[in-house]
């Protein structure tokens, strides 16, 4: 018994240490790869591109789609989760509370898929890049490995895809339409969308100046 937990205690201690190392190198250079492209079968299509290089229209207009608290909140929007609890007690659609934290969390460092034991895995890494990376680093990081397309990842990549052109010009229409693709991108289109997702693509758009007027985004652009 004494050896086992000596063995869950080194463990532990190695976890530890290796996604501390992990979530500091990622703040300073760019995620090479995550699990998720690697699973991937469609091929790996992206561009990493720093914030700087990336219209601002493409961060206000995911802040309007997802996240609307990214700049308020410690990594999690406990109303939000609260929400998402009841309403999936009630049956039907599954919605989540996700914030833009956690999701750059999963995208990172885990795999896609739910599960107690990844969603705690989820949090820990949260709040570690919480802390060490900071709201600009996340919403980069964010930008960049985010699926955007069908073996597409990044905004770089999923603007030249769908607009023919740089992410550092894009109109926030066209930011919108890219945003609320992002949960289902393989299956939601940002060329060519009809129905409800034009009516949420264009109310996105909107948005995206509400987040400028109201300084949502400042602690991204001070």
């Amino acid at each position: 018994m004494r050896r086992v937990t000596r063995f869950l205690f080194k463990a532990l201690l190695g976890f530890i240490g290796l996604s501390l190392a992990l979530v500091l190198l990622f703040k300073f250079v760019p995620v090479p790869v995550t699990a998720t492209m690697v699973m991937d079968g469609n091929g790996i299509t992206k561009d990493w591109t720093s914030l700087s290089n990336i219209d601002r229209n493409m961060a206000r207009a995911v802040i309007a789609s997802e996240d609307g608290k990214f700049c308020s909140h410690d990594g999690f929007d406990r109303e939000a989760i609260e929400k998402a609890i009841e309403n999936n007690s009630r049956g039907g659609r599954i919605k989540g509370g996700s914030t833009i934290s956690q999701q750059t969390a999963k995208n990172v460092f885990l795999w896609q898929g739910g599960g107690y034991f990844r969603k705690g895995l989820e949090a820990y890494f949260t709040v570690l890049i919480e802390k060490i990376w900071g709201k600009r680093r996340i919403m980069e990081v964010y930008l960049n490995v985010a699926e955007t397309g069908i073996g597409t990842y990044g905004v770089e990549a999923g603007a030249h895809r769908y607009f023919g052109r740089s992410a550092a010009s894009l109109t926030p229409l066209e930011a919108g339409r890219m945003a609320v693709a992002l949960p289902l991108p393989k299956q939601r289109s940002v060329k060519n969308p009809t129905g409800w997702l034009r009516r949420h693509g264009n109310s996105i758009a909107a948005r995206v100046g509400v987040v400028r007027r109201d300084a949502l985004d400042s602690c991204i652009y001070e």
